[in-house]
This record gives structure tokens, C-alpha cells and sequence, in this order.
């Protein structure tokens, strides 16, 4: 049976552009990208962005960052 490596957790690089406003996170040690014009609306994007990096199907690695700001319900 062919199963993929557990992996801890993610953990997001997150940028303020200091030019036109916003924020974009990146995923370490995955292709997962995604920006947003607030924090909170980041937070959701995140979410949002893993689930379509690994479908609805496959278990993937929790998300790593500060509980007070990132919350994913389906995570």
C-alpha cells in the first residue's frame, strides 16, 4: 500500500507589503501561496489554499501558527 509521509505541520511566511497594502503568506516546504487585504481574510485564504493543495481526500499536516489568529475548523 503506497501511503504519503506524515508531516508535522506547515508553517506560513507571512509579508505586509508595505507598497499597496495587504499581506501574502508561503508555505515552507510546499508550493502553497496566497494573499489577502487583511489578516483575518488571510487566515481564511490559508485555509482555503491548503485544502485545494492536498483535495478533500487526503489527510494533510495541521497548520502551525498562532491560535489566536489562525483557525481553520476543518483542519
Amino acid at each position: 500500500m503506497n501511503e504519503t509521509p506524515q508531516v508535522p505541520g506547515i508553517i506560513f511566511q507571512v509579508s505586509e507589503d508595505d507598497v499597496d497594502g495587504g499581506y501574502s503568506a508561503s508555505a515552507l516546504d510546499f508550493g502553497i501561496h496566497t494573499q489577502a487585504e487583511s489578516v483575518e481574510e488571510l487566515c481564511v485564504n490559508v485555509c482555503e489554499a491548503v485544502e485545494c493543495y492536498f483535495g478533500e481526500a487526503t489527510a494533510h499536516p495541521r497548520i502551525i501558527g498562532p491560535p489566536e489568529t489562525l483557525t481553520c475548523s476543518d483542519l
